[in-house]
């Protein structure tokens, strides 16, 4: 059997499929953050708790309602981007005149809040959720298997990422939230609910987070800790991208990932840090971040 540079083809690959899979969520993840902070400058802590919530609730669908993880996936983001509006409109909105710091504070205490409550009700040990049947089994590809519904993550991730891209950037509704950033009185004299649009935008950056959660929870067991375990990584995946860049998030989300997989391959000890040395390095030699600009 061949190798590729001294290691098995299966190793290999498997372990770049692992990172690219890894590489959606952190893209995803990262995405909702870059649009919360890049649209209104606000440091959401409470967004790994949101990406819990979102397998939580898929959960919950299926096992007391019956309703399967197809509708999941379009109701859960809804269902906690409510929970998002809720919050931004009743707790968030009362600071976006103070500093960034009271943000940070108030969101990362309900994380801890959020993820306690879970926990007391449904323990640490994790919910078993089961793959559809659809994207059940595998592919062969030769050098490797491929498991289905782990080529629907990847390709449901970018999907969604480079609409949100599209949406943001290129069409009169981005431009439109982007114009009410800079200057929201005068966006407002031309009739535009900016406070509506504002919170609108912070439920969507929080669907965002279910929407990855539903699409993690048939891969991960669905545990109050699970995005407590990936908010660290996602945060330095932001950095590294430059905060508040969308394109950034997702480019240095996929990338990381594979850089990720590519580090447990050839070094495994580094696996765990790699992203971290990588945002250092970033942070000396471009403070803003590869996609930031400098303030």
């Amino acid at each position: 059997m061949f190798e590729l540079l001294g290691i098995p083809p299966q190793a290999l690959f498997g372990q770049l499929l692992l990172g690219l899979i890894n590489g959606s969520f952190y893209a995803l993840l990262s995405l909702g953050l870059a649009i919360i902070f890049g649209l209104l400058n606000i440091i959401n802590f409470t967004h790994g708790a949101q990406y819990m919530m979102g397998a939580f609730v898929a959960w919950m669908l299926l096992d007391y309602l019956g309703i399967n993880y197809w509708v999941a996936l379009v109701l859960a983001p809804v269902v906690v981007g409510i929970t998002g509006v809720i919050i931004e409109r009743l707790l968030i909105s009362r600071l976006y005149h103070l500093d960034h710091l009271y943000g940070l504070l108030l969101t990362f205490g309900l994380a801890l809040i959020i993820q306690g409550l879970f926990r007391n009700q449904y323990g640490i040990s994790g919910l078993p959720y089961q793959i559809p049947p659809l994207l059940s089994g595998g592919q062969n590809l030769g050098f490797m298997f491929l498991p289905n519904y782990r080529g629907w993550v990847v390709v449901a991730s970018l999907v969604v990422c480079l609409a949100t891209w599209f949406v943001i950037e290129k069409t009169r509704l981005g431009a439109y939230l982007r114009a009410a950033t800079e200057n929201p009185v005068l966006v407002g004299a031309f009739g535009i609910n900016v406070p509506r649009l504002i919170t609108v935008t912070y439920g969507f950056g929080v669907g965002l987070a279910a929407f990855a959660g539903v699409l993690a929870a048939p891969i991960y067991s669905v545990n109050p800790n699970m995005g407590a375990d990936l908010i660290i990584v996602v945060f330095a995946v932001v950095v590294i991208g430059g905060m508040g860049s969308i394109l950034g998030s997702i480019v240095t989300g996929f990338g990381l990932g594979i850089v990720e997989g590519l580090t447990r391959v050839f070094y495994p000890e580094g696996s765990a840090v790699v992203i971290f040395v990588i945002m250092a390095i970033v942070l000396l030699v471009k403070p803003a971040g590869l996609f930031g600009r400098a303030a």
